[in-house]
């Protein structure tokens, strides 16, 4: 039924000026907002052309699963970028993360997680090398 349409996903953030900057200044996406007054959103442009739509919602409950994955192809190098960007890594009970926050499975990827102003959680991972 949905096999030929385009598609987008979204989540809220209580406040959205402080999401532009970091999404368009912290993690260097296009950002676009649209609307108004309480009908302002933003639009994040990824790689590809994929977008998400951000909106703000006044009794906001951050996501407790990752809400983006940024694939990269050097963590360490990623996370040096984000920590240098003032980005604090988290650390999960049952994940044994690295010195640098980063979990490194054996046959699967290696992950390190974060989290936006509004608590979501968002991940940069590494499927191979």
């Amino acid at each position: 039924m949905f096999g030929s349409t385009s598609a987008f996903s979204g989540f809220s953030v209580d406040d959205l000026d402080a999401a532009r900057r970091f999404y368009g200044e912290t993690l260097g996406l296009k950002v676009r907002d649209e609307g108004q007054d309480d009908m302002r959103m933003l639009f994040l442009t990824l790689a590809g052309g994929t977008r998400v739509f951000v909106y703000p919602k006044d009794d906001h409950t951050p996501a407790t699963f990752t809400i983006l994955n940024f694939e990269v192809d050097d963590i360490d190098r990623a996370v040096d970028e984000l920590t240098g960007r003032g980005v604090t890594l988290e650390r999960y009970e049952g994940f044994e993360a690295d010195e640098k926050g980063i979990v490194r499975v054996e046959g699967g990827p290696a992950v390190a997680w974060f989290t936006d102003p509004a608590g979501n959680v968002l991940s940069v991972l590494q499927t191979d090398g």
